[in-house]
């Protein structure tokens, strides 16, 4: 830490206005620049200061009046202190060998004729006769002024006051020794009156001659007027002049010679006297090439103080001088201060310049456009630049890839060249703004808080805001015309803020979250700047609005992804704990969600500074809403797509599900078929594919939207869930009729085949062969479920045996004659049926059961019914290991 400045010598202590004063002391800095002030007496004098080295400074005094301290400023070691003081006063006169700090005409060296001698000064004693020599301490002047104005203490002064007198120079004398005083003034006065009486005695003769000799005189001008007439003076005075020219004649010459020769000294002492003055044109000249303007503006304002007032020409004609330079320093600094770009420290430099010279405009206010009209130029290049970069690139695609029709839509990521000129523009744009804005913000701000130290002129406030305002405005709309088009106006001025090609603007899309990271980075730097609320409300809507629409695009992006999957499923089995039967595509299609609620919560619902929750929005929250419901609506018509029955597919892919009247037809056509799955097995799939959709994907989603922070958007999940619920029963229900009708239709034709007759004599041994092809049938579809997904055995099995329970009703109901043998053989038959579909019998199926029962009539004989249950005992044993097959998971 550097010391501040001490001051302990003057030479002299005491002076009048413009005394030359020696000041010495401690720590007055290491350079002319470091001292910044100068106050003498509480007056400024910093500009008629002269620094000599760190402990000696040369300056003159100001107009003050009485006693001070001399207080030294240094850029470095701050205000300092003064332990002597200095006394100031007024002088009433100059005379022509005083120095004094104004120009003071000088009488010619010879004036012809007779001039007054001014009387020598002389030291008069003190007229009491008493000693001065222990009264040191003088009586203050000011009090003597204030108690006897317009007087003085001096005794041959007209104003002479005897109290002035008595307290200038015996204010401590006793009252004593001023009694003694008196007696001996007194004394002195009788003593001279005495001396005259004496002195007339002494000199009587020299007295009675002076009286002759006046009295001769007297007759001698009587007789004069007489023979010259009454004005003698003027016969003299007309000789004296005639002398005076014909002695001018003489010495003309001479005297020509003499005033050429003093013209040219007082030139020559008048140019030694104001060197400093009549050099300044140079010395500004050499100083502004050195770039050393502090130094000339010193100079400037120091000749400006001393010279601005005066009247002589020579003097006039130098200052004319100095203005020239000076202007033409005002013009290179207004010039550097308005050419861009220029750092703010740089420009605050100039401006002080600029206001010391006192320049006629206004300096800090032209920096200030000279930055909005610089960053509104840039904006404009930096368009144009990208505007025709996009403009060549539109034309070399044409000329490549003319023959794709469809090039243009295909916009993501992984097929694009190159990032859009749009999106290079908004990150240069950002950063343009970034760089550019704070400067005119920070220039604006020490503009209005009094920093550069100029006169703010009304209204510049409001113009100033009305900048900042436009620049914002500017800004945000330029970046919606280049990312969000749609969000403009249809009539804002493309001239202005620039206008993309529509192919572009499909392109920015999946560059929207960079978009809006480098828009975020701009209005944080704003955000620093402490602008007011209007201004940073304009760029909070623009980014409200672009995380809307990112967040939409997101969504959309991640439904056109799913939609897709329809196209990559392989239809390969995953077995997934208690969810067996299920494909990739569930998996897929969470993970996909998962992704796109994670990019959107990473990248437009982090809320940074001033931008509050996203969802906190009405508009935002029921995009999330619609954005949801669109993106679990487009799995569900992927789920439906995936079930539906291809055009192509042939209509007999399905096997004849009876060994009894045909050969089942996939032994004919499946060799010439692709590995694709029938469609009974891809409906079974999309069912299981939907039930864990329905079970777990979408709690799983839930979760993970509330974990997120997103408001979990139940509306969208029910709606979901409801869909799928019913895409379930469209499904089981084609699957149902692909296998449940074919299945029943063999069942009569098994049932006659070789012309069988209820009415028959042969007693039974066994079951029909059409009920042990039931049994077969139900087996045969329980293992294709099972293969599948053994959850929707219970789903599917039930529906088949119902159906088979209702078309042996029907069967049953419709033979009109019995024999005892036939009620045997049809009652063995239904009742194996359903002793085997035991643990698939709905109470629909048992109510056919029992109602096809009903309708065999009754055996009386218990030698009959013993027949019957001997032969479901042997069938139960031989059909154990179809017993087993279709025996129930939870037994």
């Amino acid at each position: 830490m550097v010391p501040p400045p001490v001051v302990t010598g003057l030479s002299p202590n005491e002076g009048p206005h413009g005394t030359r004063i020696t000041i010495r002391g401690e720590n007055f800095g290491t350079k002319p620049t470091d001292l910044i002030g100068l106050r003498i007496c509480g007056f400024d004098c910093l500009l008629s200061a002269e620094w000599k080295s760190s402990t000696k400074i040369i300056a003159i005094s100001g107009p003050c009046k009485g006693t001070g301290d001399v207080i030294i400023t240094t850029r470095i070691g701050g205000e300092g202190t003064c332990n002597v003081s200095f006394k100031g006063y007024f002088e009433k006169t100059i005379g022509p060998m005083k120095d004094s700090s104004v120009w003071v005409e000088e009488a010619p060296l010879f004036v012809w004729g007779r001039h007054s001698l001014s009387p020598s000064s002389y030291q008069q004693e003190d007229p009491l006769g008493l000693s001065v020599e222990g009264n040191e301490k003088k009586f203050p002047e000011d009090e003597l002024i204030e108690h006897f104005p317009n007087s003085s203490g001096d005794i041959s002064s007209e104003n002479f006051s005897p109290g002035w007198f008595l307290l200038e120079n015996h204010h401590v004398t006793s009252f004593d020794d001023l009694q003694a005083g008196m007696v001996h003034l007194r004394r002195k006065v009788d003593g001279q009156k005495e001396g005259q009486l004496s002195f007339l005695k002494a000199n009587i003769s020299s007295v009675i001659d002076q009286l002759d000799t006046t009295m001769i005189l007297d007759e001698k001008f009587k007789k004069d007027a007489r023979i010259q007439g009454p004005e003698p003076t003027l016969t003299l005075e007309k000789a004296i002049k005639e002398s005076e020219r014909e002695a001018r004649k003489l010495f003309d010459d001479v005297l020509t010679r003499r005033d050429r020769a003093e013209k040219t000294r007082n030139a020559l002492n008048v140019l030694s006297r104001f060197r400093f003055l009549f050099c300044l044109p140079c010395v500004i000249e050499r100083n502004i090439k050195k770039g050393d303007y502090d130094i000339v503006i010193n100079d400037y304002m120091r000749v400006k103080n001393l010279f601005n007032k005066s009247d002589v020409p020579i003097f006039k004609m130098a200052l004319v001088e100095i203005e020239r330079r000076v202007a033409l320093l005002q013009e290179m600094l207004h010039s550097k201060l308005t050419r861009m770009p220029i750092s703010v420290e740089e420009q605050k430099r100039l401006i002080r310049h600029l206001v010391n010279l006192e320049a006629a405009y206004e300096p800090a206010w032209d920096a200030i456009q000279s930055h909005n009209d610089y960053l509104n130029k840039r904006v404009k290049e930096c368009y144009t630049e990208h505007k025709h970069a996009e403009e060549a690139t539109l034309d070399e695609s044409k000329i490549k890839g003319s023959g794709n029709k469809f090039a243009k839509f295909n916009n993501t990521p992984q097929d694009m060249t190159g990032v859009p000129e749009s999106v290079l523009f908004v990150e240069d744009l950002c950063e343009i703004v970034s760089q550019l804005f704070p400067n005119l913000w920070k220039l604006g701000q020490s503009y209005f808080t009094g920093e550069l130290h100029v006169k703010i002129e009304p209204g510049r406030q409001v113009e100033f805001k009305h900048i900042v305002l436009a620049i914002m405005e500017m800004f945000c709309k330029t970046l919606r015309a280049a990312i969000i088009p749609h969000t403009l106006d249809k009539n804002y001025d493309k001239a202005t803020f620039g206008s993309w090609a529509q192919s572009d603007t499909e392109l920015v899309k999946p560059w929207l979250p960079a978009c809006l990271r480098h828009v975020r980075a701009t209005y944080a730097i704003l955000i620093k700047l402490d602008l007011p609320n209007e201004a940073l409300d304009i760029v909070f809507t623009f980014i409200l609005d672009l995380r809307i629409y990112c967040m939409n695009i997101l969504f959309k992006q991640a439904a056109e992804q799913i939609e897709q999957l329809s196209k990559q499923e392989t239809w390969r089995i995953e077995f997934n704990g208690k969810h067996n039967g299920i494909t990739e595509l569930p998996i897929k299609f969470e993970q996909a969600v998962q992704e796109v609620i994670q990019i959107i919560r990473e990248s437009v619902l982090t809320s940074e500074q001033r931008e509050g929750s996203l969802l906190d929005n009405p508009t935002a929250h029921k995009e999330l809403d619609n954005q949801v419901d669109a993106l679990l609506g487009v799995f569900h018509k992927v789920l439906a797509n995936l079930a539906a029955k291809e055009e192509n597919e042939d209509d007999d892919s399905s096997p004849v599900v009876s060994q009894l009247i045909g050969t089942p037809a996939n032994y004919r056509n499946n060799a010439n078929k692709k590995t694709l799955p029938t469609w009974e097995k891809r409906l079974l799939t999309s069912l299981a594919n939907c039930q864990y959709t329905r079970q777990v994907v979408l709690k799983n989603l839930e979760e993970s939207f509330a974990k997120s922070g997103y408001p979990v958007p139940k509306q969208a999940f029910e709606n979901c869930a409801s869909k799928l619920e019913s895409l379930e029963k469209s499904v089981l229900e084609y699957y149902l009729e692909e296998k449940s009708d074919p299945l029943v239709g063999t069942i009569e034709p098994s049932m006659y085949l070789e012309r069988f007759d209820w009415d028959t004599n042969i007693t039974p041994k066994d079951i029909r062969p059409y009920a042990k092809e039931c049994i077969n049938n139900l087996i045969h579809v329980h293992c294709e479920v099972n293969c599948i997904s053994p959850a929707l055995v219970d789903s599917v099995l039930p529906q088949v045996v119902q159906t088979i329970a209702e078309e042996l009703y029907r069967l049953m109901d419709c033979v009109r004659n019995f024999s005892t043998a036939g009620i045997q053989q049809a009652t063995a038959d239904i009742r194996m049926l359903r002793e085997v579909f035991q643990g698939y019998l709905t109470s629909e199926a048992k109510f056919y059961f029992d109602e096809a029962l009903a309708a065999i009539p009754r055996l009386e004989n218990p030698g009959d019914k013993t027949i019957v249950e001997d032969i479901i005992i042997k069938c139960k044993q031989r059909m154990r290991l179809q017993l087993l097959c279709l025996q129930p998971r939870n037994v």
